[in-house]
């Protein structure tokens, strides 16, 4: 226990340091929360539901697979070169969305943007988990999430409100800018590398990546209702991001009132972070995850049925509580349960499924939206979360008297 506090003392000031990092990490994706599916309608005219959410779909897939590489790269080429690269490549993003000609230049910017928030926000997580031990991985995981979907808060609500005023670009993306450049200074010459106690062995690399892929996706249960929980979650995210802004645009709500919404999501999501996440290294991973996921399917369920914009903002509060009970949570059960010598590559995996629901949510949602409208498409996303929620109290156990157990034999070797 004195080992514990003593290691995340002597690293406060770098997690410090990376929780800065992530607000600008989720400062990028922020920029688009907002503005980008009313960008499709108003420059580009691309009224389809499913053309409309096409850049979601880029942004998810791109930044999956992202996920699943960068534990195993991280553990390769280590953390601090991976999270330089990931921010060189976000350099380019604002620049092509604020003068993007046509769609498809939109959508290589987001696929761009996939392996920027998949290498940055990864590295982000896996420095801080690194850093404090395996006591405090609640602590550290709901702090840098806190930073990323706060960032994304802001930067939505912020870019709504000039879009509101200067037009949907190029004025919204600058921000973008700044963002990228920052993220890059403090990449190069303020983060240190980190590394784990198993890199300094040969173990950390026995077990394959097409093995883990499979451990974690469907061969271990517990693993499985982690991850699937993860997928579902943004799944409904996906579904939010594409969706929201056109909903409410149908509803007659001016652009202000739409970016409130949509920031008041992220904003109590990232903020109550803050308490989850050490909240599950007191009372456990299980029931935080399985009553997060109820919440979420009923907020969903809450906003299609309501037609007052109090009752949506209540609505955007729910979801955003929903999802700050899972989020943080679900990484340290990864953690918990993933064997020591793989969890770099067990988190890689999970992230990519959780991640590809981006995608999935956007895709699915866009199509029902298309034939059905977009409130029963919210509405059955709604009763899917609802479904996952259950998957978790079926299946998982709880991992936090495994993770103590683990964590009083690893202390030593700083895992």
């Amino acid at each position: 226990m004195t080992e514990t506090n003593s290691l995340l003392r002597e690293n406060a000031a770098q997690i410090t340091l990376l929780v800065v990092l992530n607000l600008f990490v989720g400062g990028m994706v922020g920029l688009e929360r907002t503005v980008l599916p009313l960008v499709a309608n108003q420059d580009f005219g691309l009224y389809g539901k499913i053309a409309a959410v096409s850049f979601i779909v880029s942004f998810g897939v791109i930044k999956a697979i992202s996920n699943l590489f960068a534990g195993r790269l991280a553990d390769r080429i280590g953390r601090k070169k991976l999270l330089v690269l990931g921010w060189l490549i976000g350099i380019p993003i604002p620049f092509i969305v604020m003068f993007a000609p046509n769609w498809g230049w939109i959508i290589f910017a987001n696929v761009l943007l996939g392996i920027n928030q998949g290498f940055c926000w990864s590295m982000t997580v896996n420095m801080k988990i690194d850093l404090a031990g395996s006591k405090y991985r609640g602590l550290v995981v709901g702090l840098n999430e806190f930073a990323g979907y706060f960032a994304i808060s802001i930067t939505a609500l912020l870019s709504g409100y000039i879009a509101a005023t200067y037009g949907v670009r190029p004025q919204p993306f600058y921000l973008g800018v700044v963002f990228a450049f920052i993220g890059l200074f403090m990449s190069l010459f303020l983060v240190r590398n980190t590394h784990t106690g198993h890199k300094r062995g040969s173990s950390s690399l026995t077990i394959s990546l097409a093995q883990s892929f499979l451990i974690t996706s469907w061969q271990d249960k517990q693993l499985f209702s982690v991850s699937q929980a993860g997928f579902m979650t943004n799944f409904k995210d996906g579904m939010a991001w594409g969706l929201f802004p056109l909903f409410f645009v149908a509803r007659g709500l001016d652009l202000s009132s739409i970016a409130t919404i949509v920031a008041v999501y992220p904003g109590t999501w990232g903020i109550l972070q803050l308490f989850s996440g050490p909240l599950s290294d007191r009372i456990g991973r299980k029931w935080l995850i399985g009553l997060g996921m109820f919440i979420q399917g009923v907020s969903i369920l809450e906003i299609v049925f309501m037609d007052t914009f109090t009752y949506w903002l209540v609505g955007a509060v729910g979801l955003g509580l929903g999802t700050a009970l899972v989020y943080p949570v679900l990484i340290a059960a990864i953690s918990d349960l993933a064997p020591s010598e793989s969890r770099a590559s067990s988190l890689g995996v999970y992230r990519f499924w959780r991640d590809f629901g981006y995608a999935a949510g956007a895709l699915f949602s866009g199509v029902l939206a298309d034939l059905l409208g977009i409130s029963h498409a919210m509405l059955i996303v709604g009763i899917l979360e609802i479904i996952s929620s259950l998957v978790v109290t079926t299946i998982l156990r709880e991992s936090l008297t495994t993770h103590h157990a683990q964590g009083n034999r690893k202390t030593v070797s700083g895992d």
